[in-house]
């Protein structure tokens, strides 16, 4: 899609803090955390939400969560823990009309209660 930030990221027309990339997905740094350690993890597949998601898509969802496993690990955060957020629709906080997982963590105390 020619409009998607999202998509603009993954084809390098819009500079990100990239994490983690392969033929599949792309991770990078939230530009605006809602916690200490804030990537977000795309497939490059451009699908708008969840509500879109196909039985076709099911393998690349799959592999979505088990990348996350991974960069939760890398991130030195797998035994402390960490939040993992999917948004769907405006109505369920989802400004970006591409499908992708919030993982969150770093926090020290009560975490507190998020609005991404």
């Amino acid at each position: 899609m020619s409009n998607c930030l999202f998509c603009k990221i993954i084809n390098k027309e819009q500079p990100a803090d990239i994490i983690y990339e392969d033929e599949k997905f792309i991770a990078f740094n939230d530009i605006a955390p809602k916690a200490p350690i804030h990537i977000l993890i795309i497939p490059k597949k451009h699908i708008q939400s969840v509500n879109h998601l196909e039985t076709k898509d099911k393998e690349l969802i799959g592999e979505l969560f088990l990348l996350a496993k991974q960069i939760a690990k890398e991130q030195k955060i797998s035994k402390t823990g960490y939040k993992l957020i999917f948004n769907v629709g405006r109505g369920g906080g989802q400004i970006i009309d591409h499908i992708h997982l919030h993982l969150l963590a770093g926090w020290t105390g009560k975490i507190p209660m998020l609005n991404i």
